[in-house]
């Protein structure tokens, strides 16, 4: 059983490598009730776990309360000073006096239970459900808050609430580990030390951000990759989200995580509810990449919606064509395409409405009337023909002012009244949600996918929130922050419900909207719009540590680079991307016959090894991806996959072989190169030696190294 009663009031949480131990403590004088995490690292017996019940508690005094960052949701009342994870007003009293209610162990089949907490107000008619998911297959324990305003109560203001609060057990140090960013450089790693006091890691833009995103982890500063204990939180979340670390004077951290930012407020009327987003967390023993390797089979297991399928190779059209989509110039590309070897096809940006550049039509989703006078469907027909799967670029989130259905309904942006309608991109917001857009998107998107009998959307989402008003919700508007996102969610879902063959990839300017809330509802997700090898391997190196490679879309660009003006070599550029999933971005004409005889080449050799890359264990070997010589290996049952950087060719430090790790010690693997074989033991103690690493020779080396286990 993944949950375990150990008394009335105390449960422990047990994974298969991991033990997390909460209980609800009630004050006999005021009857106030405190969940409380008492325990969570390595696994534990029960008998064990009981033990850890009766630890003494932290010293309290009269100037502070250390113990209240132990609670599993500490709210604004009593005598908390901390920062609160739910805060509720009703009328002029903002403060919670919780009592328990009940709890109880629900079997939610497939090796998974579900644990409810339930408190409610000692005087208002008002709820809380504190629930936790644990499966048998799976270290990442989810959390989240239901908030209930009981039928016969008031109506009740929320200023905050978070789907749970996790405390990280005492050490001498902590550090922290996440990733910052801006467009064209997301996911960029940073790690340091954790200041006492309240560090908050957030996005107030209506989507996941370039500049950080919902994670976190904790380690008391000496693990490393493959070595010592790592605590980890995410949020699963697509809008604004906050997360906020708390290290107390006294020692001790916590992690507290849910959607909104700080200044929005809902509302809850009689009778209503309000659901969290899933907040996760993973204890892992074995250093960050176990940490990673445990959050990839996490979402290979339980987000993404076809984790068992090998993503194709794509061909994406907009570096060729930009907004000048013709049927002549992308049947023209798309049979250079096929000969390389490509799966899959997309038409991005400029096939609609009168989008000749970026002021224009969107939301006018059909097709340009003067490129496409007898509409799309020839084009697409002839992409199959090529033996190609046929995927579109749109962007149902996006409205130009210069657009029909602006024209016809300017109440469907998010605005304000009596307010400037700013323009980001040249562009505005529709209100995903109001039911009315919604239904328009979907009636669009449906129609869109049937006629033309798409495989693949590419679905962009540019321009983050400003004057995020909602007129009609009055005094609620703010209620658009969680509400757009669920209708984004709604509308995906319930286009792969009607579509069960379509994917989805998503993109937001780049890596803006990239969690484990939007991997429910999509295939991919696309990193950054900065393609430059170089700089994509800082990018990868950080979607890494929390996303698994079968969810990194990956393009192969021109050199040199769009964004950077960097000339990079072809073989370099393959292989960064063909780390994750393999696309083509570049202006096929423009490329020499050699470029594309090579090209083929390596598409032939991603083909051989996307098993293992796409769904394999992944290691992330050596030094600082894109400034060292580095390594990502991955594994999957007999294969062994490697690919090995050098960004500096002629640099004379540095590590000249390659110690592999993940192998079995015993067995025999045989290097495909030339066929000479090498025990586990031998490549893990020793290493291999990488051309590529050879401290003398051009900038920018690179090889793959494959092995099967004999």
């Amino acid at each position: 059983m993944p949950v375990i009663p150990l008394d009335d009031h105390h449960w422990a949480i047990t994974t298969p490598a991991s033990t997390y131990v909460i209980g609800v403590e009630v004050d006999p004088l005021t009857g106030e009730a405190a969940p409380r995490q008492t325990y969570w690292g390595p696994r534990l017996t029960p008998e064990a776990a009981r033990q850890v019940t009766c630890l003494p508690k932290r010293h309290v005094s009269s100037f502070s309360a250390p113990t209240e960052i132990e609670e599993l949701l500490p709210v604004d009342g009593g005598g908390r000073w901390g920062s609160p994870s739910l805060q509720v007003t009703f009328g002029h009293a903002r403060s919670l006096e919780p009592q328990f209610v009940e709890a109880g162990v629900h079997d939610e089949g497939g090796g998974a239970e579900r644990l409810d907490v339930v408190l409610a107000d000692a005087y208002h008619p008002f709820e809380i459900v504190l629930s936790v998911r644990v499966r048998d297959d799976t270290d990442v324990i989810e959390r989240w808050t239901t908030v209930r305003c009981g039928s016969s109560g008031a109506e009740v203001a929320i200023t905050r609430l978070d789907s749970g609060n996790w405390f990280i057990p005492d050490a001498a140090a902590y550090r922290h580990s996440g990733v910052f960013g801006a467009w064209a450089e997301e996911l960029q790693l940073q790690r340091g030390p954790l200041p006492v006091g309240e560090l908050v890691f957030t996005s107030r833009q209506g989507v996941t951000s370039h500049t950080a995103n919902p994670w976190v982890m904790i380690d008391a500063g000496a693990a490393t990759e493959e070595h010592g204990e790592v605590w980890g939180v995410a949020l699963a979340w697509s809008g604004s989200w906050r997360l906020t670390t708390t290290h107390r004077p006294e020692g001790g951290v916590c992690v507290s995580g849910g959607f909104g930012h700080d200044g929005v407020r809902w509302t809850l009327a009689p009778g209503e509810e309000l659901v969290a987003p899933p907040v996760l967390g993973l204890y892992s023993g074995g250093g960050f990449g176990a940490a990673s390797r445990s959050w990839h089979e996490y979402a290979r297991g339980h987000v993404l919606p076809t984790p068992l399928e090998e993503q194709p190779v794509l061909y994406n059209s907009w570096e060729a064509t930009a907004f000048a989509v013709t049927e002549a110039h992308q049947l023209e590309l798309a049979k250079t395409a096929a000969d390389l070897g490509v799966e899959l096809f997309v038409v991005d940006d400029g096939w609609f409405g009168g989008r000749d550049d970026d002021t224009t039509s969107l939301g006018d989703w059909h097709p340009h009337r003067e490129r496409f006078p007898e509409g799309l469907r020839g084009m697409f027909d002839g992409i199959r023909d090529l033996g190609m799967r046929a995927g579109l670029w749109v962007e149902p989130e996006g409205l130009s002012k210069e657009s029909e259905l602006y024209r016809a309904h300017p109440e469907w942006a998010l605005h304000m009244e009596h307010r400037r309608r700013d323009e980001k991109r040249q562009q505005l917001v529709l209100n995903f949600a109001r039911d009315d857009v919604r239904a328009w998107a979907l009636g669009w998107l449906d129609r869109l996918v049937t006629e033309l009998g798409l495989d693949y959307l590419k679905w962009d989402m540019n321009r983050p929130f400003t004057q995020a008003g909602w007129p009609e919700r009055e005094t609620d508007q703010d209620r658009v922050w969680i509400e757009h996102t669920r209708g984004v969610y709604g509308v995906m879902g319930l286009l792969r419900e009607r579509h069960p063959g379509l994917r989805i990839e998503s993109c937001s300017g780049g890596g803006g909207r990239i969690d484990f809330g939007i991997m429910r509802y999509t295939d991919e997700v696309w990193p950054s719009d900065n393609t430059d090898a170089h700089d994509r391997q800082t990018v990868q190196h950080g979607f890494s540590q929390l996303y698994p490679a079968s969810a990194m879309s990956a393009w192969v660009t021109d050199s040199p680079n769009l964004t950077t003006g960097r000339a990079m070599p072809l073989r370099y550029r393959f292989h960064v991307a063909m780390a994750g999933v393999l696309g083509i971005g570049g202006n096929l004409p423009e490329w020499t016959s050699g470029e594309l005889e090579a090209a083929a080449e390596l598409i032939a050799q991603y083909k051989r090894v996307r098993p293992t890359v796409q769904h394999g264990l992944q290691y992330r070997l050596a030094g600082t991806p894109g400034q060292e010589r580095s390594a990502v290996q991955y594994v999957l049952g007999e294969q062994v996959v490697v690919f090995v950087y050098n960004p500096l060719g002629n640099a004379k430090r540095g590590p000249r072989r390659l110690r592999l790790t993940g192998l079995d010690p015993e067995a025999l693997y045989e290097l495909e190169a030339d066929g000479s074989r090498w025990y586990g033991a031998t490549l893990m103690a020793s290493g291999i030696r990488p051309a590529a690493w050879e401290p003398i020779g051009a900038d920018h080396r690179s090889e793959m190294v494959v092995l099967r286990k004999v």
